[in-house]
């Protein structure tokens, strides 16, 4: 996103929030304090490598049924959620996206690596929140 920041951050949509993501996507109060239980369009998440690569433990109940419902809470009707994740698809994943979304698929991304010689591939789950 280093390309388009200024441009992101200049839109007065654009609001930039330190917090703990997975406290947001558990509570009530969402992830806006000032304005608790507020709805979003697009939820957008990078932070894991994969539900068996977790970057620390409590974030694995993002990825069950339960997590997901309270995230898609945080959701307008017609809301998506992309997961961005390190790993190829994931059965686990997908299935609990389709128990709580009413569309989902995994798409697998190829780029090339600067960190790594050649290109790698991750997956980017999209589920959208029923009407």
């Amino acid at each position: 996103m280093g390309a388009l920041s200024l441009e992101l951050t200049s839109d007065p949509r654009c609001r930039l929030v330190l917090g703990d993501f997975f406290a947001g996507a558990a509570s009530e109060v969402g992830f806006n304090a000032d304005q608790p239980g507020r709805r979003y369009h697009a939820i957008l998440v990078d932070i894991d490598h994969s539900p068996k690569n977790v970057l620390h433990p409590s974030h694995l109940a993002l990825y069950t049924v339960e997590g997901l419902t309270r995230l898609s809470a945080h959701l307008h009707p017609g809301g998506v959620v992309a997961l961005w994740l390190n790993d190829p698809p994931d059965d686990g994943v997908q299935w609990a996206l389709r128990e709580v979304f009413a569309t989902s698929e995994a798409r697998i991304v190829a780029f090339d690596n600067i960190r790594k010689d050649g290109e790698v591939t991750n997956t980017v789950y999209v589920a959208t929140r029923g009407r």
